[in-house]
Parts: C-alpha cells; sequence; structure tokens
C-alpha cells in the first residue's frame, strides 16, 4: 500500500494491483479512516484507493484561489494513473462522486451512492433545517464541540433513534473526524471560492450512464430518502437498496454486510450476486 499526498495536496492510501480499481469518497462528517472496517479486506481483495477531501483529516492545504472537490479528485486519480474505477460516495461524498461522473463519464465504471447527500440533497426538510440550526448557532459561537454533537444527532444517531442504537464507539470515531474537519477549516485564513457544477448535478441525471446502486438508512433524514428518490428516479437503471435499521452511515453501521454489498456490486461479474440480500428491501 501507498500512503501519499497528491501535487494538490490531496492524502490518499492506493493499492495498486490488476482490475478496475474501487475509489471511496468519504462523508462530510468523517474522512477517510471511516473506511478502516472495510479497508484491509477490499484493498486485499483487489486496487483501491480512499482520499479524504480538502479540509478533511490530512488533506489540510488551504487552497490559494478558485477549486472544487471534483478537480481534487480527478488529480488524485491522474497522480496515482487511475483511468476507469468504481466510485463509492457516502452522503457529501457521494454528491462528489456523481459530479465525478458528470464530468468525466469515461472515468466511471460505476458508482456505489450510500447514501446519497451533499449537491444531491433538493428538499429542505425538516429534520434538515433542524440540523442546520442547531449547527450554525454552534459555530456562531465558536463552540465547535457544540458542532460536532449538532452532526453526531443528526447523522449518526437519526432524529427517531437514541445515543444507544449507533453505540458508542462508532459516535467517538465520527466525533473525532468531525472535530477535525471544524479544526482545518478553522485554521484556514483565507475564504477561496469552491467552484459548482453548472447546471447542478441534480439537473442532470439522466446524463449518467454508470451502473449506479443507492442505498440509504431507515434512521436517516427525510431530506436523505427524498434525495435517493431523486437519484433513482433520474440515472437510467439504477438501483436502490433500503436498509431499515441503520441511519446515514451504513457502512459503519454494520460494515461487514456493506463490505459484503460492495464486494458484489465492484465483483468483475456483477449479474450474479453472492450476498445474501434477504436482510433488504430494494
Amino acid at each position: 500500500m501507498v500512503t501519499g499526498v497528491s501535487p494538490a495536496g490531496i492524502a490518499f492510501d492506493h493499492v495498486a494491483t490488476s482490475g478496475i480499481p474501487v475509489v471511496l469518497i468519504h462523508a462530510g462528517i468523517a474522512d477517510r479512516r471511516m473506511w478502516n472496517p472495510q479497508w484491509a479486506q477490499l484493498s486485499s481483495a483487489g486496487p483501491a484507493l480512499r482520499l479524504d477531501l480538502r479540509g478533511y483529516g490530512d488533506s489540510t492545504i488551504e487552497p490559494d484561489g478558485a477549486w472544487s472537490h471534483v478537480a481534487d479528485v480527478l488529480e488524485t486519480l491522474r497522480h496515482v494513473g487511475i483511468d476507469r474505477c468504481h466510485l463509492v460516495g457516502a452522503s457529501f461524498g457521494a454528491g462528489v462522486a456523481v459530479e465525478v461522473a458528470l464530468t468525466a463519464p469515461e472515468l466511471v465504471e460505476s458508482m456505489l451512492l450510500c447514501p446519497p447527500g451533499g449537491s444531491l440533497l433538493a428538499e429542505l426538510t425538516p429534520d434538515l433545517k433542524a440540523f442546520f440550526d442547531a449547527e450554525r448557532d454552534a459555530l456562531a459561537r465558536d463552540d465547535l464541540d457544540a458542532a460536532v454533537e449538532a452532526n453526531i444527532d443528526a447523522w449518526v444517531v437519526g432524529p427517531r433513534r437514541s445515543p444507544n442504537d449507533p453505540g458508542p464507539e462508532l459516535i467517538a470515531a465520527v466525533r473525532i473526524m468531525q472535530r477535525r474537519a471544524f479544526d482545518v477549516a478553522a485554521s484556514w485564513r483565507s475564504d477561496a471560492p469552491e467552484t459548482e457544477l453548472d447546471p447542478p448535478a441534480l439537473d442532470r441525471l439522466t446524463e449518467i450512464a454508470a451502473r449506479t446502486l443507492v442505498i440509504t438508512g431507515g434512521h436517516d433524514l427525510d431530506t436523505t430518502h427524498d434525495a435517493a428518490s431523486r437519484v433513482v428516479a433520474g440515472i437510467p437503471g439504477a438501483r436502490r437498496i433500503d436498509w431499515p435499521d441503520v441511519a446515514h452511515l451504513p457502512s459503519l453501521e454494520n460494515p461487514e454486510a456493506f463490505l459484503d454489498i460492495l464486494l458484489d456490486w465492484t465483483a468483475p461479474d456483477p449479474g450474479v450476486p453472492a450476498v445474501d440480500r434477504t436482510a433488504f428491501s430494494s
């Protein structure tokens, strides 16, 4: 395995073997460490790359001009020599994955969005508004700890569960990653503009030809379920799995089952799944 930093400052782990690599893009409340439960087995099974988006984890270099996560991802893939891949995105990372697929469609063999988020969210549902209000109020007070907890409550626990449901180890792990992102953002001195896709991804879903699988948790926010419906309706042939007993981070709440689905989805012959999916509805 190679652990490195791209010329643009994007930190990554890369295992290069034969086959089409799996590229993992983390959630906005996490960094590339969120894939720890799957990384050893996934990278042993075939080529794989995971990265920290700019402003997360070890990707701390502040941009000195207009920038975008899509450009950073594409630059990182070029740096390690990946010209075709399976894109796996969680939440905010799923939005980045879709934007990459729209920007460089020749690059993407398939996408697994678990769950859709970021630029794919369209509805300001009451539960999303409640989160925005709580996080904004905490940041206005410069209370980063409270801002972290607002994210934990909304995205890890979910609006209809107790903190005991996801478990203390998962909450502690996400708390560390989210606090890291807030600390990195607080250290930046300028406000360089982030370039957004125009037209936006949600208006261009029909352009996507890559095989696409969407996974959503039953305890996730209503805005995420709305996004999943939009993505499945918009991307030709997209499939959906509803996972009833998890919230916004299925890959962390049930890592072994998620790995089974991921390996099935990215297998050279994905036509016949090896995993028993009777626990899910699709």
